[in-house]
């Protein structure tokens, strides 16, 4: 009969090894989705909380303003980046802009005019601010009590009205439209932008109005450069897309981000800074873009 110690010599204990080998792979396992699923997660995040932006170069702009820079904040919804969105801020502040245009939808309900003085004082304090409301300030009731906020915190609001600003012996006319939710017989981008050619004579217009989709109402109204936002990027832009989902929930919408060329003019459009509930964002981080004038 073998002994013992012979038998663990010749054989050792290999269902004892087995089982400790088998619990070994199980704990690499298990922590090995831990680091994968936390990586998603982060990335994930950071797909709704990353903020970029990427530079729009138009040509056609009086020589006077050649290098004017022009940063874009559009649909930020609410949203905060940062304690009184000073991650935001300092992002704007970086890209050094002239001006900075707000194209609507800066919040969706009533609850959110709380943010508003931070961001709005914070962005007046680093370039001269413009706004223009967007179909979501109209739906919440909130654009009576916010226009006059804006102004307090030194953001000027264009209600379908214009400013001519002039630099090295140049003019240009900034327009801005109030949303289509707005009063029902309000003035027409085309209206604005005849009455100014019709005061100011042959100058250059940009036009600040929240909606992409209204490209054929800016191309009519012969404006030059149209700054816009509403599509939030098509939210989901995987390679060869403009996006996936457009603002009236349709499937591969158009003019979602970038700058396009249209039949008269061009036009500049922001993905977009936040959401509403339950939309994400993917391969489409919120977005700052800067337009430079050449």
């Amino acid at each position: 009969m073998i002994k013992e110690e012979d038998w663990q010599a010749r054989y050792g204990q290999p269902k004892r090894k087995r089982r400790r080998g088998k619990w070994r792979r199980r704990i690499r396992r298990f922590f090995t989705w831990v680091v994968v699923l936390a990586a998603l997660a982060g990335w994930f995040l950071w797909q709704q909380n990353g903020l970029s932006t990427e530079t729009l170069t138009v040509s056609s702009a009086p020589d006077g303003f050649a290098g004017y820079r022009i940063a874009v904040i559009s649909d930020l919804h609410g949203k905060e980046f940062g304690e009184n969105n000073q991650r935001l801020l300092d992002f704007v502040a970086g890209l050094e802009p002239d001006l900075i245009a707000i194209t609507g939808d800066m919040i969706h309900d009533e609850a959110q005019l709380a943010m508003v003085p931070p961001v709005a004082e914070g962005l007046a304090a680093i370039a001269p601010t413009y706004y223009v409301t967007g179909n979501h300030e109209w739906a919440a009731g909130v654009v009576r009590e916010l226009e006059p906020m804006l102004e307090d915190c030194g953001v000027k609001v264009l209600s379908n009205e214009y400013v001519v600003l002039e630099q090295n012996g140049e003019r240009l006319a900034l327009l801005g439209a109030e949303d289509s939710n707005g009063y029902a017989d309000q003035k027409t981008v085309g209206e604005l932008a005849d009455q100014v050619r019709q005061e100011q004579g042959d100058v250059y217009e940009v036009l600040l109005s929240h909606r992409n989709n209204h490209q054929e109402e800016y191309a009519a109204a012969r404006v030059d450069l149209t700054l816009a936002g509403h599509a939030h990027g098509g939210l989901i832009r995987l390679p060869g897309t403009d996006g996936l989902i457009g603002p009236q929930r349709e499937w591969m919408p158009d003019y979602t981000a970038g700058l396009y060329d249209l039949a008269y003019g061009q036009m500049a459009v922001s993905r977009g800074l936040g959401n509403q509930f339950p939309c994400f964002r993917l391969l489409n981080r919120p977005d700052v873009p800067l337009v430079v004038l050449e």
